[in-house]
Parts: C-alpha cells; sequence; structure tokens
C-alpha cells in the first residue's frame, strides 16, 4: 500500500468441481468421532476475530454481478477448503451482506449471523479432519465499506466509484463484498467472475480466461493460479482503456486505464513503467513470482472517494490516480515483499511497506537518482512529516506498531532505513543475497520479523541482536548500532 499525497503451501490442484460433486467424498458420521467447532478468530494481536480455524481454503470462485446505478451487488462464492480438524461448525467472515443460502457438500447447511462479521455455518454432518469440503454461499446486498485509523481514515474495500466500483481490502477489507477466511496466513487460489452493464469492463487477478456478452450485460472470468492473500483480491469496474503486451523477459502483462485520465503523462507511462520495474526487479530480487503483471489506473482522486494511494493488487496494482515512476515501483516490489511473501501476523507489516520504500529508494540509485544511502540521511536528519494526529515518527516501534498507526509513515521510512542501515552494516552482497534468499525462501508463504532477523544473522554471520532491537523493537531515534 502506498502512503497517500495528502511457507504457506502450495495448494493441492483441485478438479473444477462443484460443491454437489465435492459431496461424494464427504465421510460418513461415526460415533467414535468427536466433532468440536472451529474458532471464530485466528488470534491475530490487530484483528482477534479476522480468519477462522479449523480448515484451510484450497480455492475460492467468486461468482458476482453488479449494477452501479443501484451500488447493488449479488453472489455466488463456492470455496473448496480441508478441515483441520473434526468439525462440526466453522464460521467465514462476511460483513453485513445478506445471506439467502448456504450449502455444504451440495446440502443445505445452517448459518446465523454472530456478530458484526461473523458467518457461522452447521453442516448437515460433521466435516473430517484432513477431508476436502465445498461451501456454496448465496448473497446480495449493497456492500459497506469500513473506516477508521487504521488506513489514513480513508473508506476501504468494496467501493463504489463514479462509474462502477473498486476494490482496496488492505487489511480486512475483502469481507465487504465475499465471505472468506479473510487473513493473509489462509492463501488460495482464485476464480473471478464478475458481470457487468454492456460498455464496462471488470478488471481482477491473474489472466483474463473468457469474456462473454448476452442479455446485454458483459461477463469476464479471471484466474488467478498461484496463492494470493484474500485483501489482495481485486475487482475494478467501470470503463477502462485495456492494453496488453508482454514484458522482454517473458510475463504476461494487462494494464487497464480509466479513459478521463488516459492522456496524464503518468498514466501514459505507467504501462511502460510496469514493464521496466516487472522485468528489472527479478534481476535484483529474484524470478518475477507471479504469471501476469500489470496495473489497474483509477479515477478517483475527487468526488465520491477523493483517494489518492494505492495497493499492490496481486499482479495488477491498483492506483486511484495516475502514479509516478517510483510509485510504480514501490506497488510492484510488493509482489514479492507483501503478496508472494505475506505476513505472519499483521503487525509485521513493516516488512512489506519497508521493503517497497526501501525498493523506490534503490531503484532512484539504479537509475541515476541519488543513492539509497543519501535518501536514508535525509530521512533519518528530517523525517517525513506526519499526519493529523498520529505519533511522533521516532515513537512508533515499528516491529509492533499498535493496529491503529500499521501503515504510519514509520512503518515506510523508518523500516527503509532499518533495510539500509543492514545493508551497510552487512556489506551489498551480502544484504543482496539476504534479499533474494528471502524472497525464495518463504514463497508463496509467510513470514515473520523473527523470521527475518535470524535468515539475517544466518547469511551475515553476525550476531544482529543489537541492530534489530534499535531499529525494530524499541522507540527512539537510533544513535548507535
Amino acid at each position: 500500500m502506498a502512503i497517500p499525497r495528502s511457507a504457506h503451501r502450495l495448494p493441492l490442484a483441485v478438479a473444477a468441481a462443484g460443491a454437489t460433486t465435492l459431496g461424494l467424498f464427504a465421510p460418513a458420521a461415526a460415533a467414535d468421532v468427536r466433532y468440536e467447532p472451529g474458532s471464530s478468530g485466528l488470534g491475530d494481536s490487530y484483528f482477534p476475530d479476522l480468519g477462522n480455524g479449523g480448515y484451510d481454503v484450497e480455492r475460492y470462485h467468486l461468482k458476482t454481478a453488479y449494477d452501479p446505478a443501484t451500488d447493488r451487488l449479488t453472489g455466488t462464492t463456492t470455496i473448496t477448503a480441508t478441515a483441520t480438524q473434526n468439525l462440526s461448525r466453522f464460521n467465514l467472515d462476511f460483513y453485513k451482506m445478506n445471506v439467502r443460502s448456504v450449502r455444504v457438500n451440495g446440502h443445505k447447511a445452517s448459518f446465523e449471523r454472530t456478530g458484526e462479521r461473523e458467518l457461522e455455518i452447521t453442516p448437515r454432518k460433521g466435516l473430517r479432519k484432513l477431508r476436502s469440503f465445498g461451501v456454496t454461499v448465496r448473497y446480495d446486498g449493497v456492500p459497506q465499506p469500513l473506516s477508521g485509523p487504521v488506513v489514513f481514515d480513508l473508506p476501504y474495500g468494496f467501493l463504489a466509484t463514479k462509474d462502477g466500483a473498486t476494490v482496496m481490502g488492505e487489511p480486512n477489507g475483502a469481507s465487504t463484498w465475499f465471505p472468506a477466511n479473510d487473513h493473509p496466513t489462509d492463501k488460495a487460489l482464485f476464480t473471478v467472475e464478475t458481470t457487468v452493464p454492456h460498455g464496462l469492463k471488470a478488471i481482477s487477478n491473474g489472466r483474463l480466461l473468457r469474456q462473454r456478452t448476452a442479455g446485454g450485460k458483459d461477463t469476464f472470468l479471471w484466474r488467478e493460479d498461484r496463492p494470493m492473500a484474500t485483501y489482495l483480491v481485486t475487482n475494478s469496474i467501470g470503463r477502462f482503456n485495456v492494453s496488453t503486451t508482454t514484458t522482454p523477459k517473458g510475463v504476461p502483462q494487462l494494464d487497464a486505464v480509466d479513459p478521463e485520465v488516459a492522456s496524464d503523462p503518468n498514466s501514459l507511462d505507467t504501462p511502460r513503467n510496469t514493464t521496466r520495474v516487472t522485468d528489472e526487479l527479478a534481476g535484483y530480487i529474484g524470478a518475477y513470482p507471479f504469471t501476469s503483471t500489470g496495473s489497474i489506473v483509477e479515477n478517483d482522486s475527487g468526488p465520491p472517494l477523493n483517494l489518492e494511494n494505492a495497493l499492490e493488487t496481486q499482479t495488477r496494482p491498483t492506483y486511484q490516480s495516475p502514479p509516478v515512476e517510483k510509485g510504480v515501483a514501490h506497488e510492484i516490489s510488493h509482489q514479492w515483499f507483501g503478496d508472494s511473501v505475506s505476513v505472519r501476523r499483521w503487525k509485521d507489516v513493516w516488512l512489506n511497506e519497508g521493503f517497497a520504500k526501501w525498493v523506490e529508494w534503490y531503484w532512484a540509485e539504479r537509475h541515476g537518482g541519488q543513492s539509497a544511502q543519501l535518501s536514508f540521511q535525509q530521512s533519518y536528519d528530517d523525517p517525513p512529516p506526519i499526519q493529523p494526529d498520529r505519533p511522533p515518527f521516532w515513537d512508533v516501534v515499528i516491529a509492533d506498531p499498535t493496529r491503529d498507526q500499521m501503515f504510519h509513515r514509520a512503518m515506510y521510512f523508518r523500516g527503509a532505513m532499518t533495510l539500509q542501515a543492514l545493508r551497510h552494516k552487512i556489506g551489498d552482497e551480502r544484504f543482496l543475497r539476504l534479499v533474494r534468499t528471502w524472497v525464495a525462501t518463504k514463497k508463496y508463504g509467510n513470514a515473520s520479523t523473527e523470521d527475518f532477523e535470524a535468515l539475517a544473522e544466518q547469511v551475515s554471520g553476525q550476531d544482529l541482536g543489537a541492530f534489530f532491537r534499535v531499529w525494530l523493537h524499541a522507540p527512539g531515534k537510533p544513535t548507535a548500532w
């Protein structure tokens, strides 16, 4: 995620079968098997009720229809999951939409709302541990965005725009438009199928498999075939100019630009910058982790949203206004730092934002701009101004900033300073080897601050405990390290 200018396994392939077919594999109930409810949260210290226990999602199929004239969304979400315990019932995160029916393994299941975002589902029979099961949820309503101090006091989730909608799901906004196990530790494969009034387009993650027109409506079918955290799913609906190409290193690329900003020089440069950054960062960091790249450039820096931020939606970052080159470098770098290697806990988010800001600095260094060390020194001597009502820059402990300060500027700039100071301390060769090892060994998985510290000591051969204490775990401006 950009500042506004104002090892999870790869899921096994699952046959493209509906929930009824999956029901053939549902085990018969056994009298000697004890079934218990899955937990209604994963215990993340910042969002204790986010995510759910007792199962692991392998695939989502999101089938939605959206009408901008009424802001009404209708949907059917089909989930393929594996029970990690003998389940008597389980939860999905789902915020304020009207649930019409739930089926588990093809059979009608009972359900109820328990709290603001918990959908509690009780299948007809218990679900056996290590067995696959299918869930289908039918729903409709007007999606309600979230807001609050976490994300710059801006609305987020599924958001109506001038001519359609956009999705900014970080950190807990996915459940505003589809039922989910909404925590980064449960990554899954996604198929997103969206029907909109004829003339509009629906842009999502991964590859566009099919587009069809019928009854005055257009349907777009997208598939992302690498594991993805729920908050990274996008569904931008509106009038877009779409271009497709392939980067010199062979990565398919699709860019979608709102025609109202298509003449903006930054919009014109976005596809070209995306190509350059995707291929060049692969040379610095390691192979690009996904099978497509691209961008979505919205025009929502004015009413009704007044957004000027961006989000690293997987394979295709979403920019709410035309990005400058360093903004593209920031969001594409997140494809490695945040999307492929995702946080284990939300308090680890500096691993996403600190790395992305450092990549901005390193990109400038490699392209004739000032060195990353000079960028470090400028930020150290004169930290960026802080948003109103936020703690002072040096007071934020970036390894545990508190929930409401997850995206404080210190997470970006002090995070980048930490990495540049580490680069200076252990040397270029070891630092770049550390970065490449990090993205290779944690690919498609989840990682923590402690994981990074341990790997840094392993690669460097140095005791870095004192260094990380002053930079990551203590408030105050570091004076010696």
